[in-house]
């Protein structure tokens, strides 16, 4: 009695499976056996960790998007000397339809550090990023070009905006000279 309801378990989904035409019709190339794709099956269910390695990954859905357009996309601070800490704020709008939620700002190096708004900005409304560079060890004999670039990301198409700032940094020695 046990045999036959065990039996009966694993045919009945076989049966299924063979019941079960296809919707163009019965005209489909035939995949794998029923009984290949129960083994797969079950060596799913025994390792998923496997089975996820194969599978492609789903993208999470994400939330509204919206745009952001800036007043400016780079600033140039000019000539600056070593050590002298500069601070330029970027101005720009959501330009679409939902809030604009900033989700992280990140400079390029640990010299440029900016401070993006917390709140949602609301659609046609304007805000602020500030950025502070410190060219402390940025300087250079005649002056020395530096650029950095802040990464903005926000619920956009693309997801990541980039700012950039730069400033020619002569060392203390030369602006001391220059005086």
């Amino acid at each position: 009695m046990k045999i036959a309801r065990s039996l009966s378990l694993f045919a009945f989904p076989i049966i299924l499976i063979a019941c079960a035409g296809s919707e163009d019709g019965g005209n489909a190339p035939e995949t794998e056996a029923p009984a290949k794709q129960e083994a797969a099956a079950a060596d799913a269910k025994m390792d998923p960790a496997r089975d996820a390695a194969k599978t492609p990954e789903t993208p999470v859905e994400a939330g509204p998007t919206t745009s952001i357009t800036f007043a400016e996309n780079a600033h140039d601070f000019g000539t600056i000397t070593d050590g002298e800490v500069v601070t330029h704020i970027f101005k720009f709008t959501n330009t679409g339809d939902e809030p604009l939620i900033l989700s992280r700002c990140k400079g390029s190096c640990g010299c440029t550090v900016p401070q993006c708004p917390k709140e949602p900005i609301a659609p046609g409304a304007e805000g602020e990023i500030e950025v502070k560079f410190n060219s402390k060890g940025k300087g250079g004999a005649g002056g020395k070009k530096n650029t950095k670039t802040v990464t903005v990301n926000a619920n956009t198409v693309p997801e990541q905006t980039r700012i950039t700032i730069s400033a020619n940094v002569l060392p203390a020695a030369d602006a001391e000279a220059g005086k």
